[in-house]
């Protein structure tokens, strides 16, 4: 068809060049009654007007026709008017247009003729309807004989290279393709590549080109947009079947808002059309406030907005266009952001009638030719039209109806429009603008209102009546946007993606689709999942980051916006979803004895996400068709021994993987294995080759050893390799073999399949090869190096590997000479933390050396090593050394400088040092000088000031001699500095330093004298900076200024400070950072009494008073000059004012003398006490009174479980003198003897207490006591009472020791009928009264007061 010639839908116009077929028919029939009234006609309608300038006017429109196709056609048109003379006198002559069409079936098309000036334009339209031929077949009467079934030829489609998910962004070039093989590759059969998005088929247009041949297809975006977003597929279609692969496309908009898209045109008319959209993904942006809808007309590119405030709806009503043009539209989204990129625009649309075809009438000129006229043509003039019918409204919305009608059967040949009139006293809604077509869309109506429509016909001459009125019509209510979506579910597919689904919205609203939002679990950071509405509730989301755990929400859409968002989903890491394992492969005999078969066998190559851990063996004889089990118990490992063959018989073996999911396929049958017993003298195969450190020239290969070796034992094995699919093998290692099981392969070329084999030798030779290996690819993968560092803060050597492929399931699996490291005897630790992975050596030394490496499982084969050699070792243990062992490095040596009030300042420079060593008289810089102020520098300072300074592991020193000349220059100068500062000081300030005061009571005091003072003046004390406030009044008058400390003790050690300020300034002095060391100086044992004795309820105590004592002084106790020690039988202690230590329970072995050492600094003080001599009387007496007091010998048990109903009885031996009393109590209540508790002592030895019929309120702790006169004991016994039936309880017995019960009145120990003295003061012992009379007055006067 020519170029000139466009039918609807096109973007083109007709040009004139018209050749009149028609005319030529009609001269040939000058008898036609047709071409008579034609002729008659021309002459009245084609008078000569005056010269003049108008529009043109077309005096013969086009007439459409209906032919067979291949058949040639012509459309003919007269037009006056289109050209314009420039002479003023001339005049217009008509001009002949044709145009030659030779007809196929796809040229079926209403066609447009528009002619146009400066003054206007004018169309005119035809129709030409293309019939195929169709031959009928013939009813055969005879038989024929069937056809033989075609059998097509079966075309198997292997994909090689595929395409994979792509996330793009508007405006990018997006290629997919597909690589393929075809077998056969016939060159009369090839595939057919079918392209589809979202199951829709794609062709060749302007945003999609397609490429397909010669094993390969490719589909091009040249513009990517969210319209092009969906999951594409490629089908590789035969006629035995098809192949087919699919990918995810994803348009992201960068930018805010998004532009709509699946711009849609419907209801296309004279003068109208209705535009439709999609609302965009408001994710990540602000909410959609309204929409801009442009137009354009074919042929320009001038877009002209179409409605002038936004529209909120996602549909639109265009009026205003020109009949017979040709529109684009696009549509702009707005938002309180901006507004957005236009949409893609749409298909071209011509505004045309859409009844045109209806008016069409076939004339019959005679043998098969027919001329296509309309109704106008033929119907007689002056006639008014008859009156329409059928009105209804095919579409009805918030705000506009659409009316349909049938026009009159016939009518007039003059124009026909109509006029449309709605309920209100029949208001004529179409006042200005005639309505040609027999559709019209009635806007700006009531939302929600019924309204009733009817429609006249008329022409020049009249109108008709008016139709019947349609039913009621309701204009559509808005009713919101959907509900939102219910449920959201999310379960695993692959290791990149998860699918999601939901329940749909209650309310759909006439929903539209879904979108989709994804967020990190823990993030609030929500993405889009897709761009573009999705309309089912179910959606793959592609891309994501396997092992990362996600949630997922989902909103519904309408032509009004977006729902609220859904609940989220539950969280979901994502992993491939558990499969089946594959088929295991590669079936190889390792041994037979004639007996049985040692099988081998590789892996499934895809294990369906979870480890295949089992393994099962079928079995059966070559030929025969039924398996049967070799194992029931599953296979851990694969290697196995087949028991029980028959000699010489033939068999095939299958085998199955497991998993967690389930039973994989079988393998395919293994070759036949003859069942004879190996008898060659060279090894069998070896088997289970593994690949790693696989690089563009080279790969290291890794084997078992044979399970057959032959007559003699291994001695090397032989590496052969060969290109995929070529028998040509070539040994890697042909001079030596290797005595390892692992080899470096070398020489590869990069990219090159490569297959591998292994063969095992002995003294006898080279044996049977293993297997051909699968191929490996000579390809080295990205980011695969170890490192080898010395860490900086450690001193550790550590190998380092960071993976760049990295699964859930993945771990790091470190060699030693390819053999997996096991023993950490050597402090060798192995730390992975996500990727990267260290072998860290906390010890190393030269045992170290050798070749290390690593290989990820679960990936693309990424390994790595690196060898440590013995000189790179060495270099590293050097360093290892220094980092362990550093040495602060010192910019100066100590030195000083004296500061003000003479006080010594000793400093040196580091070259760099932390914070950390900062302590209480140093001072630390930021530049690193260390500093020490030394206030009292005398002449007792003489000597050598040396700094030690360890600085986390480093360490530093330096010493400054002061000594001779050299100390007596620092001396006078610091003298110097001292009196100046007094004299130029006008302030208070300290004349005497702060010194420590030992008085000869062993009191304690801080002394120092102040100067130039005034009555404001103030003093105040400090303990490591915090005040502290002093018993007395401080006095200054006389310049001497004192703190006493009392209770002086290690609990006094601190930095101790005066600070003396009034208005002219400040001064301060500190001191005594160690104040336990002057506990050295009190001389307590100077004012050491004579020992003392004291009874109490539990022993004899020894006492010293003494003016001060505390734990901290050096006191030592003796027994006969064993030193005693604080323990279960001695007590050590003492008060303030006494030294004491406490016999318990005294036997006859305590007899003997006793003594208190007191050390100071200069003497050693002893005091002593004799309890065989003139204490024996008391000691004898105190021994007898503990033995003979009242005491529970055993018997009893902790605790004690019964069942109720019973008897229990609890007895036990007691035992004193005089005979004890035994009392009973329960819960701290006395127990008296009733019908149910008996209570007696027989023999004065035997106590019991009897329960009878025990019940559940007997339960609880049971208390006896033993006492006579000289005091006694008590024990517990918890008593536990369970019902018949129930379980026993389980006793816990706790171990509660006896108390001791102290006599009720003092005890009157025997002496000499002497008057008694007056008693001696308490602290100190009277030298000048008898040792006995003075422990008699303790123990009857002390003893009751302790009792209390």
């Amino acid at each position: 068809m020519m170029d000139a010639l466009s039918g609807q839908g096109s973007t083109g116009r007709l040009s004139f060049a018209w050749l009149s077929s028609l005319n030529r028919v009609l001269k040939k029939n000058v008898k036609c009654p047709l071409y008579l009234q034609v002729r008659k006609k021309m002459v009245e309608k084609y008078v000569r007007e005056e010269s003049m300038i108008r529009g043109p006017k077309f005096l013969t429109t086009l007439r459409s026709h209906t032919v067979w196709e291949h058949t040639p056609v012509k459309l003919y048109c007269t037009v006056e008017g289109f050209r314009l003379n420039t002479d003023v006198g001339s005049s217009f002559e008509p001009v002949c247009y044709s145009s030659k069409i030779r007809c196929e079936t796809d040229d079926t098309a209403q066609y447009t003729a528009v002619a146009s000036n400066i003054h206007g334009q004018v169309s005119t339209q035809a129709s030409v309807i293309v019939k195929s031929k169709f031959v009928y077949p013939v009813l055969l009467s005879f038989a024929v004989p069937m056809l033989p079934e075609i059998k097509y030829t079966k075309i198997n489609i292997t994909f090689l290279e595929t395409f994979g998910s792509v996330f793009g962004t508007e405006g990018d070039t997006v290629t997919l393709a597909a690589t393929m093989n075809i077998s056969p590759n016939l060159a009369n059969l090839q595939p057919e590549a079918q392209w589809f998005r979202d199951d829709h088929r794609l062709s060749d247009s302007k945003w999609v080109k397609i490429e397909s041949g010669r094993g390969e297809s490719k589909l091009t975006l040249p513009h990517l947009n969210k319209d092009d977003e969906g999951v594409y597929t490629l089908r590789m279609v035969t006629k035995g079947g098809d192949a087919a692969h699919s990918a995810f496309v994803s348009c992201a908009v960068p930018g805010s808002p998004g532009a709509p898209m699946d711009i849609k045109i419907h209801d296309a008319n004279r003068d109208y059309v209705i535009v439709s959209w999609k609302p965009p993904n408001t994710t990540t942006e602000g909410p959609i406030i309204g929409y801009f809808v442009d137009r354009c007309e074919t042929g320009t590119e001038n877009w002209v907005q179409c409605n002038d405030s936004p529209i909120k709806i996602c549909k639109y009503p265009v009026p205003g266009l020109f009949e017979g043009h040709s529109y684009y539209f696009r549509v702009r989204a707005i938002n309180s952001k901006g507004i957005s990129k236009p949409s893609r625009m749409s298909d071209p649309i011509a505004a045309l009638d859409p009844t045109e075809f209806e008016r069409l009438h076939a004339i019959k000129l005679g043998g098969k030719l027919d001329v296509v006229t309309y109704y106008d043509d033929v119907e007689d003039e002056k006639k008014v039209p008859g009156t329409p019918s059928k009105l209804h409204a095919p579409e009805t919305d918030r705000t506009y109806v659409v009316l349909s009608w049938k026009p009159a059967p016939y009518h007039g040949r003059a124009p026909v429009w109509y006029y449309i009139e709605k309920t209100g006293a029949w208001q004529r809604v179409n006042t200005q603008v005639p309505v040609r077509s027999p559709r019209y869309a009635v806007f700006d109506l009531a939302e929600g209102k019924q309204y009733l429509f009817r429609v006249l016909a008329a022409n020049m001459y009249g109108s008709s009546e008016a139709s019947e009125p349609t039913e009621p019509i309701q204009t559509q209510e808005l009713r919101g946007v959907p509900s939102a979506p219910g449920q959201v579910v999310a379960t695993r597919q692959t290791d990149t993606s998860l699918v999601i689904q939901w329940a749909e919205p209650k309310e759909p609203n006439n929903l539209i689709g879904y979108y989709i939002d994804v967020c990190v679990k823990g993030s609030k950071d929500w993405d889009s999942a897709n761009h573009k509405p999705h309309k089912s509730n179910k959606f793959v989301v592609q891309g994501l980051t396997t092992g990362e755990t996600y949630v997922f929400r989902v909103q519904a859409i309408n032509e009004l916006g977006l729902s609220d968002e859904s609940q989220e989903s539950s969280p979901l890491s994502v992993k491939a979803a558990l499969t089946i394992p594959s088929a295991p492969y590669d079936i190889a005999l390792l041994a037979c004895d004639g007996e049985s078969m040692v099988l081998n066998w590789k892996q499934p190559i895809h294990s369906g996400g979870s480890p295949v851990a089992e393994y099962y063996i079928n079995k059966r004889r070559h030929r025969e068709h039924t398996w049967r089990e070799v194992n029931i118990p599953p296979i851990k490992e694969r290697l196995f021994k087949v028991e029980h063959l028959s000699a010489g018989a033939v068999y095939e073996f299958m085998v199955y993987g497991g998993s967690l999911a389930g039973l994989g396929a079988p393998s395919a049958p293994s070759k036949a294995f003859h069942c004879d017993a190996w008898t060659m003298p060279e090894p069998g195969p070896a088997y289970d080759m593994t690949f790693c450190e696989i690089r563009d020239d080279s790969v290291v290969v890794e084997w078992k050893a044979p399970v057959y070796t032959g007559a003699s034992p291994i001695t090397g094995y032989f590496v052969d390799f060969a290109k995929k699919g070529s028998d040509e093998w070539h040994c890697s290692n042909e001079s030596h073999a290797v005595s390892h099981r692992y080899h470096k392969v070398t020489g590869l070329e990069a990219g090159v399949s490569y297959v591998f084999r292994v063969r095992a030798a002995n003294s006898e030779g080279a044996g049977k090869p293993s297997l051909a290996s699968n191929p490996v690819v000579a390809k080295a993968v990205e980011g695969t190096e170890m490192t080898c560092t010395v860490d900086k803060e450690s001193g550790d050597v550590i190998l380092s590997f960071e993976s760049c492929q990295i699964t859930e399931s993945s771990h790091f699996v470190w060699k030693k000479f390819y053999k997996e490291i096991t023993d950490f005897s050597k402090e060798i630790v192995i730390k992975t933390e996500g990727s990267t992975s260290k072998l860290i050596f906390k010890h190393p030394d030269q045992g170290d050396v050798g070749c290390f490496s690593v290989s990820v499982t679960n990936t693309d084969g990424v390994s790595a090593s690196h060898e440590i050699h013995a000189e790179e070792l060495e270099k590293m243990l050097a360093k290892s050394y220094g980092i362990r062992h550093p040495v602060i490095p010192l910019k100066t040596q100590l030195a000083y400088k004296i500061l003000e009030r003479g006080r010594m300042c000793f400093w040196l420079q580091a070259e760099h040092i932390s914070s950390a060593i900062t302590q209480h008289n140093h001072i630390i810089g930021f530049t690193g000088i260390i500093e020490f102020v030394l206030d009292h520098f005398t002449e007792d300072s003489e000597g050598t000031f040396t700094v030690q300074i360890e600085d986390g592991k480093a360490r530093g020193q330096s010493s400054l001699v002061l000594i001779g000349d050299d100390f007596k220059a620092a001396l006078a100068d610091a003298e110097h500095q001292r009196s100046e500062y007094i004299r130029v000081k006008e302030g208070p300030h300290f004349s005497e330093f702060l010194s420590v005061h030992v008085g000869d009571d062993c009191s304690v005091a801080l002394i120092c004298k102040v100067d130039n003072l005034k009555k404001e003046t103030a003093l105040h004390w400090f303990k490591d900076d915090v005040e502290i406030t002093p018993e007395g009044p401080a006095s200054l008058a006389s310049g001497a200024c004192k703190f006493p400390i009392s209770l002086f003790s290690k609990a006094s050690t601190g930095i101790y400070k005066a600070t003396i300020s009034d208005d002219r300034g400040k001064d301060h002095i500190c001191t005594l950072k160690n104040a336990w060391f002057f506990l050295f100086f009190l001389s307590p044992g100077s004012s050491a009494a004579e020992l003392a004795i004291h009874c109490t309820a539990t022993g004899i105590q020894l006492h010293c008073h003494m003016k001060y004592y505390t734990e901290e002084m050096k006191i030592h106790w003796l027994h006969a000059e064993s030193k005693l020690s604080h323990s279960e039988k001695v007590h050590i202690g003492g008060t303030p004012a006494m030294a004491i230590m406490e016999i318990l329970e005294p036997t006859e072995k305590d007899k003997g003398l006793y003594h208190i050492q007191i050390i100071d600094t200069e003497n050693t003080y002893s005091r002593t006490i004799d309890l065989s001599g003139d204490g024996k009387q008391f000691c004898d007496y105190m021994i007898s009174t503990f033995l003979d007091r009242g005491k529970v010998l055993g018997g009893l048990p902790d605790v004690v479980t019964i069942m109720e109903k019973k008897t229990l009885s609890l007895t036990c031996t007691v035992c004193g003198d005089p005979k004890p009393q035994v009392t009973w109590f329960k819960n701290g209540a006395e127990v008296y003897p009733d019908d149910q508790y008996l209570v007696s002592l027989e023999s004065g030895k035997f106590a019991s207490l009897t329960i009878k019929g025990v019940s559940l309120e007997n339960s609880g702790r049971y208390t006896m006591t033993v006492q006579n006169k000289y005091g006694g004991e008590s024990v517990d016994i918890v008593v536990s009472i369970y019902k018949h039936g129930d379980t026993i309880p389980q006793a816990k017995p706790t171990l509660t020791p006896k108390s001791i019960i102290p006599p009720k009145r003092p005890i009157e120990i025997p002496g000499p009928k002497v008057v008694t003295p007056s008693p001696a003061p308490a602290h100190v012992s009277s030298p000048s009264l008898p040792q006995i009379n003075h422990v008699t007055l303790l123990a009857a006067v002390c003893l009751p007061l302790l009792l209390c």
